[in-house]
């Protein structure tokens, strides 16, 4: 397995694990994992992401919404690896 696609699987599973925790207080936020943990909550995407880039220059990260919905959408749509 690559080291994108194990970073994303690890920050999937710790974030299935955090959500009913922080569900009620980051309620559609986007949260900006790296290495299982959540690094930090932002109001869109864009913003994860571009933190993500300036943090994490060539290292992969992951950005997962956090709903009541539980949906891993798979590498391709939550997770970045800035170039």
């Amino acid at each position: 397995m690559d080291a994108q696609q194990e970073q994303v699987d690890r920050n999937f599973e710790a974030f299935k694990k955090l959500l009913p925790k922080i569900l009620n207080e980051h309620r559609n936020k986007f949260a900006l994992m790296k290495d299982g943990e959540i690094v930090g909550y932002y109001s869109t995407a864009e913003d994860a992401r571009q933190t993500g880039e300036r943090f994490f220059a060539n290292q992969p990260y992951s950005i997962q919404q956090v709903t009541d919905v539980l949906i891993d959408l798979g590498f391709f749509s939550h997770a970045v690896h800035s170039r």
